[in-house]
């Protein structure tokens, strides 16, 4: 009997890469039924990388230094994922604006997430900013990736109160929770063919319901 392939998965990362290890987790605790073929980061400092490491998956380090020009960086790594099986490229944390030559190459197959209620606080240091505007709730989005920065359409998200004593530590931790039950639910229902995107038109079928979204509980 011929077996079936694993839904493979590539992730590309700056960081800590705790969405990685819950990605892993996920597959470990059989909620998510993938496998992670490659990591890719372009930090060589980024601990993401010796979780890859310690786990058997293949890793690839890209410094902008080695291609200082954005559209080679972003070619360059397009070749390096191609050498892999991937049905999906999953940015988690990787801190660089991608290129319209690499969304395109990857259209409809490259997910991100991202730590604020998109369409609202796009870009870096959320936290801040949600204590800044006194937002009664934040929390997290997962998105299909479009050449617009933190754009294309958000296929779920997670919420989480913002408290009087939430400083940015604390709200990092809460959505940081969020996105970890979040981030590979989004990923099974892409596997199981329940969302997807065509001709740039979210389709979700059958609908997410209330209860299926992770939640913060204080």
């Amino acid at each position: 009997m011929a077996t079936i392939e694993a839904f493979s998965l590539v992730v590309l990362l700056s960081g800590k890469g705790s969405n990685l290890q819950a990605i892993l987790n996920a597959i470990r605790e059989q909620k998510l039924h993938a496998k992670v073929s490659l990591v890719v980061s372009d930090q060589a400092q980024a601990q993401g990388l010796m979780i890859a490491k310690n786990a058997g998956i293949a890793t690839v380090l890209l410094s902008k230094n080695d291609y200082p020009e954005r559209e080679n960086f972003d070619r360059a790594l397009i070749r390096e994922i191609e050498k892999h099986t991937h049905d999906l490229v999953v940015l988690a944390g990787f801190m660089r604006i991608l290129s319209n030559t690499f969304v395109q190459h990857f259209a409809g197959k490259l997910i991100n997430i991202h730590p604020s209620l998109l369409p609202a606080f796009k870009g870096l240091h959320t936290h801040r900013r949600v204590l800044d505007a006194q937002q009664k709730i934040h929390g997290c989005s997962v998105h299909y990736v479009s050449a617009e920065l933190d754009g294309g359409p958000v296929i779920a998200q997670a919420h989480c109160k913002v408290s009087q004593q939430d400083n940015e530590q604390s709200l990092n931790n809460k959505v940081q929770s969020l996105e970890h039950q979040l981030y590979p639910k989004v990923i099974q229902w892409i596997i199981e063919k329940r969302v997807c995107l065509q001709d740039d038109k979210l389709i979700i079928e059958p609908p997410i319901q209330e209860h299926e979204l992770a939640k913060f509980s204080e």
